[in-house]
């Protein structure tokens, strides 16, 4: 989403986390491997399911800056709700590989003294309670922007994990927008989509056309297992979804106007993305699991994005960010909640985007019987 907000101040309260020989390694050491999902390890926690069914997504708006800044609320929210799977978009944290040389985006940068430190922090942050039962997967970008990440609990393997939409093993989408993991009976994708921009530039409209056309035929490819797609959409589907629609339809930058009609208004809610959109969604069998349950507007909690508190943008919100399951799973869902309120941003832990939940019902015995005669 196109950002409103100042640049955050670094945290000078935060204190420097001290090098010792068990905080060096690495989180994402899981991503060694192309496709294969990383062994299973001990977990405190026992469980009878099979398969994640708790799942959540959050745009950080740096990941870095969350671990300084809001790292115990945030801890203390997972541990509230117990997410098997987390989906991070705008992780913000560059890829290995010094300067000049070719990146490794699964790992994360540590080739001088601030990346380093940086690492360190992530690591530290990782190997707390709440998040050491989870291996991390990383798809990150060259420098800090945009990037991703997959938090799945170690119970819960996946078969193989992917980086990108054209399933090569070991390419990656440019700027780590992707992450595949494939279970048994589905899949989760996790994507940061590209903001569309205000004009129509290679960096702008046109890439977020070709992004959709990849997206849509990457659906369609894989409609032999349902699917979960989460993550920052960077779109408004309907005027529902956007909490002042007159304001968004008629959005400006310096008072550019696009000749056609449809790429008019913000980012995120011109109607030639809310078509495209939905045509992804009709032809590729997706069912938008928070508004399946949740039919009328919600002033205070139906947004996952907020304008800044100051200024034109006070009071403005979008829902963008969104838990997407085929058809197949729409009997499934029990819960689609958005975990943010209010002008002052209640809940958003420090991003601009709050966190958004989806249960699905546990597989019955009697339906794995039956798929298993």
């Amino acid at each position: 989403m196109k950002r409103f907000f100042q640049p955050v101040q670094k945290d000078v309260s935060f204190k420097k986390p001290t090098l010792s020989s068990s905080s060096s390694s690495s989180p994402s050491s899981a991503n060694d491997a192309e496709t294969k999902a990383p062994p299973v390890e001990d977990d405190d926690e026992k469980t009878q399911k099979k398969e994640p069914t708790k799942f959540l997504t959050w745009n950080a708006n740096s990941f870095l800056l969350r671990v300084k800044n809001n790292w115990p609320e945030f801890t203390k929210f997972i541990d509230s709700i117990d997410p098997d799977v987390i989906a991070i978009q705008e992780v913000r944290m560059p890829a290995a590989g010094a300067k000049g040389a070719s990146k490794n985006p699964r790992e994360l940068k540590d080739d001088n003294n601030s990346s380093r430190e940086e690492k360190l922090i992530i690591t530290r942050a990782l190997s707390g309670p709440t998040f050491r039962k989870y291996d991390v997967w990383w798809s990150l970008s060259d420098s800090k922007y945009a990037g991703t990440a997959l938090f799945i609990k170690k119970c819960f393997p996946p078969k193989k994990v992917l980086f990108n939409l054209d399933g090569s093993v070991s390419k990656h989408e440019p700027d780590g927008r992707v992450i595949i993991a494939e279970f048994e009976s589905f899949r989760i994708m996790n994507t940061y989509v590209p903001n569309n921009g205000w004009k129509d530039e290679e960096t702008s409209f046109q890439r977020r056309r070709k992004w959709d056309k990849r997206i849509k035929e990457f659906i369609l490819r894989s409609m032999d297992k349902p699917l979960i797609w989460c993550g920052d959409l960077n779109v408004s589907h309907e005027e529902i979804d956007v909490s002042h629609p007159d304001f968004f339809q008629s959005a400006k930058l310096n008072g550019y106007i696009p000749p056609n009609k449809e790429d008019c208004g913000q980012p995120g809610f011109t109607l030639s993305e809310r078509k495209r959109f939905g045509s992804i969604l009709k032809e590729g069998s997706l069912i938008d699991a928070y508004r399946f349950l949740h039919k009328d507007k919600d002033m205070e909690r139906g947004f996952s994005w907020s304008g800044h508190p100051i200024g034109k943008y006070r009071g403005k919100r979008m829902r963008i960010d969104y838990h997407l399951v085929s058809e197949k799973l729409k009997d499934k869902i029990v819960k689609c909640e958005m975990h943010g309120h209010g002008i002052e941003l209640e809940g958003f832990y420090g991003s601009d985007h709050c966190p958004v939940s989806l249960e699905l019902a546990e597989p019955s015995l009697d339906a794995e019987k039956l798929n298993t005669n």
